[in-house]
């Protein structure tokens, strides 16, 4: 199995051109209302879960104690953390797509195959926390630039109609980082060290 499998794989299908500018000038208000389903799943933070709404301590105590990661635990944190990177690819101006409560065939995560969690490390998810706060200081340096790169693509589509090259590959560069963070620290679908590249 090759290293990029044993990752979460972030998928967008990037719109460079032809891009809707209204929706583009009101995106910050036209995604409220997903934003507000998005963290409706957040309410239960204290029961277990982490603040994108995916479960985090079933999953440690599943895989501490028994060596399993829940299928249907899976399913569910599959689910909601793709629910939020079309949320962020559509903020991110990546594409057009208003962000569906169902899946979208246009953004989309492949996560590892982890065999039922037989393939995990029971021990390492006690640790993870501190191996990522390198991850998390990297991580909070491509937000700053992301929000460069996300000024400029704004002010670039409003007037062209097109999105640059650079500020598309920045901010799913960066989409697609926090992705592989979450799936090593936080939804436990992985034991590879993330890559701190783009």
């Amino acid at each position: 199995m090759a290293d990029s499998d044993k990752q979460i794989h972030t998928v967008v299908n990037i719109a460079p051109n032809n891009r809707n500018r209204l929706t583009v000038l009101f995106r910050g208000i036209l995604v409220v209302p997903v934003a507000f389903f998005v963290a409706s799943f957040s309410a239960l933070i204290h029961m277990g879960i982490y603040s994108t709404g995916v479960l985090v301590l079933p999953v440690f105590l599943a895989l501490l104690f028994r060596g399993v990661y829940p299928s249907y635990v899976l399913t569910f944190n599959h689910a909601i953390l793709e629910l939020n990177t079309r949320l962020l690819a559509y903020l991110f101006l990546l594409n057009d797509d208003y962000p569906s409560i169902e899946r979208n065939p246009n953004v989309a995560l492949l996560f590892p195959d982890i065999d039922g969690g037989k393939r995990l490390n029971r021990y390492l998810p006690l640790v993870k926390w501190l191996f990522a706060i390198p991850l998390y200081i990297v991580g909070c340096v491509y937000i700053l630039i992301s929000i460069v790169a996300w000024l400029w693509a704004w002010v670039a589509i409003l007037f062209t109609g097109l999105m640059p090259t650079w500020t598309s590959r920045t901010l799913l560069g960066t989409l697609a980082f926090w992705n592989r963070v979450t799936g090593y620290m936080i939804v436990l679908t992985t034991d590879e060290y993330p890559s701190f590249t783009l």
